[in-house]
């Protein structure tokens, strides 16, 4: 299928897509990973992926463009919702240097940055190693993606 958008569908409780997210899903905050849950995912699907990105973030390097903020994975067909502050599942690394959930802080006075949560959907459920950077899962999974979608939350330092 390659990187494509599908029919899938992924929400939130915390923010509605284009909305602002709330502060306690924010490094301002308690900084927990927001509610997910997704539908429509596509037929043969066996494991998916989450992952947030800033495009926005002032940095271009070779493997990096914008702020990537979450990268989690290993999470098998059957699940069709994350909960708040989930601490399941295998974490990748972040753009922070660690695994796990890191939220929105945008640098002061660099106005309103656009938060994209991935849903990745997968035809296989082969486990794939700790501590995958968003580009090293972007590249193993390319094979295997079968279906996608994302929901883009705001987020503006106060």
């Amino acid at each position: 299928m390659g990187f494509a958008l599908s029919d899938m569908q992924l929400t939130s409780t915390a923010f509605a897509t284009g909305s602002r997210i709330p502060s306690k899903h924010t490094g301002e905050g308690v900084d927990v990973s927001p509610e997910l849950s997704w539908s429509h995912a596509p037929e043969g699907t066996k494991a998916f992926a989450v992952i947030c990105h800033d495009p926005d973030a002032p940095l271009v390097t070779p493997r990096t463009y914008g702020y990537v903020h979450w990268v989690l994975y290993n999470i098998p067909g059957d699940i069709s919702s994350l909960p708040e502050a989930v601490d399941q599942y295998t974490s990748g690394n972040s753009d922070f240097g660690k695994p796990g959930y890191g939220g929105p802080m945008p640098p002061e006075g660099h106005g309103v940055h656009n938060y994209f949560f991935w849903i990745l959907a997968l035809d296989t459920d082969a486990p794939l190693p700790d501590g995958l950077s968003m580009w090293d899962l972007l590249e193993e999974i390319e094979p295997n993606l079968i279906g996608m979608n994302r929901l883009v939350g705001t987020y503006q330092r106060d």
